[in-house]
C-alpha cells in the first residue's frame, strides 16, 4: 500500500507580483488561516487606486445629478418646465447611481484580489513543499505559475492498496487491517477499509481499496509505502488443510485420506484459496475425511496405514491427521 495525506492543497498565486516574504519552511506546523507568504503587487496597487478614483468621480456625478433632479422637480410644480425634461433628469440620476454601483463593485474586486497577495494555510497541517523565495517573480494560476507551497493534513493518512479480484468480496467496508512500515518494523498500525473504487483494473486484475489510519504523532509519512495485512473473515463452510497435505502430480492437486478401514484413499481436489500455510479446498473433500498431513512420496490408494496414538476407528472431523 502507499500513503497519501488525508488532505493535500498545493497553493498557487491569484495575483502577479514579487514575493515580499515567506514565514514557514518545509516541516512547519501551521494553522488554518495562518500567513505563509506575502506578494508585493505594485501593478495591482495602482489599479486599485485608479478604481477608487473612478468611484469618487461616479459618486460626485451622482450627487450633482441628485441635486439637479430635485431642483427640476421643484420647478415642475410651477409648470415652467415640461414633465419630459424632469423625467430626463430623473433618468440621468438613475444612470449615475448605476455608475456608482459599478465603480464600487470594481473597487471591491481589486480589494478582493489584493487579499490574495497574502498566501494563507487552508487548514491545519504541515508545509510539505516550498517552491519560492524572496524576490521571485510570481505568475498567476496553475498554468503559467508554479505551486508556491503545499500544505498537507497528516493527522490521518489515506492508504491505497490493490486487492486481487478473487478477494474483493471478502473485503467489505470497515474491514480491519494491520500496517507495518520499513522505518518502524517493530510497530504495527491499525487501519480500516473506508471505500473502494468499485471497479477492477483490467491491466492488473485488482480493485483499488482506500484505508484510513490515524497518525497523531506524525510517524507515518505521506508518499511512503506500507505492508498491509487485511483481516479477512473466515468462511465457516470452507474446508482447509495444511499446505503440506497437498499432492501435485500429472492429474492435478490431490489429498491423501484415511478411510474407516485404515486404508489410503487419494482424492482429487480443487483449490479455492491459497492462504500460505493453509489451503482452502473448493471440492473433493468432506468434513468427515481424515487427511494425511505429510504424505510420503509414492503413496497410493489402498495402502494400509496406522494412526499414531489413535484407535483404529477414530475420526477427527475438520482436523488434520499425521499418518
Amino acid at each position: 500500500g502507499r500513503f497519501e495525506a488525508f488532505a493535500r492543497a498545493p497553493l498557487y498565486a491569484r495575483v502577479s507580483g514579487y514575493l515580499k516574504s515567506w514565514k514557514f519552511d518545509i516541516g512547519a506546523q501551521v494553522k488554518a488561516g495562518q500567513l505563509l507568504a506575502e506578494i508585493e503587487t505594485p501593478d495591482l496597487d495602482q489599479q486599485l487606486q485608479q478604481a477608487r478614483a473612478d468611484l469618487n468621480t461616479a459618486q460626485a456625478n451622482e450627487k450633482l445629478a441628485a441635486i439637479t433632479a430635485e431642483r427640476w422637480q421643484a420647478i415642475l410644480r410651477s409648470n415652467t418646465v415640461s414633465k419630459q425634461d424632469v423625467d430626463e433628469k430623473l433618468g440621468d440620476l438613475d444612470a449615475k447611481r448605476a455608475q456608482v454601483a459599478s465603480a464600487k463593485a470594481n473597487v471591491d474586486r481589486y480589494v478582493a484580489m489584493k487579499g490574495f497577495a497574502h498566501i494563507v494555510a487552508p487548514f491545519d497541517g504541515v508545509v510539505t513543499a516550498r517552491n519560492t523565495d524572496v524576490g521571485a517573480l510570481i505568475n498567476v494560476g496553475s498554468t503559467s505559475g508554479q505551486e508556491l507551497f503545499v500544505v498537507s493534513d497528516t493527522h490521518k493518512l489515506r492508504v491505497y492498496v490493490n486487492v486481487p479480484q478473487a478477494y474483493v468480496p471478502d473485503v467489505p467496508t470497515n474491514t480491519k487491517a494491520a500496517l507495518t512500515v520499513p522505518e518502524h518494523p517493530e510497530q504495527s498500525y491499525a487501519a480500516m477499509i473506508e471505500t473502494s473504487s468499485q471497479a477492477v483494473t483490467a491491466a492488473s486484475g485488482t480493485t483499488l481499496m482506500q484505508l484510513v489510519v490515524d497518525n497523531p504523532s506524525g510517524e507515518l509519512l505521506p508518499g511512503g509505502y506500507a505492508n498491509v495485512r487485511l483481516q479477512l473473515a473466515a468462511n465457516a463452510t470452507a474446508l482447509s488443510v495444511p499446505a503440506s497435505a497437498l499432492i501435485f502430480d500429472a492429474k492435478g492437486p490431490s489429498v491423501a485420506t484415511v478411510g474407516a478401514d485404515n486404508r489410503v484413499a487419494v482424492k482429487s481436489v480443487t483449490i479455492a484459496r491459497d492462504l500460505g500455510s493453509t489451503i482452502e479446498i473448493g471440492s473433493g473433500l468432506t468434513v468427515d475425511d481424515r487427511v494425511i498431513q505429510n504424505p510420503p512420496d509414492g503413496i497410493v490408494s489402498g495402502a494400509e496405514v496406522r494412526i499414531a496414538g489413535r484407535p483404529a476407528d477414530a475420526t477427527a472431523k475438520g482436523r488434520s491427521e499425521k499418518g
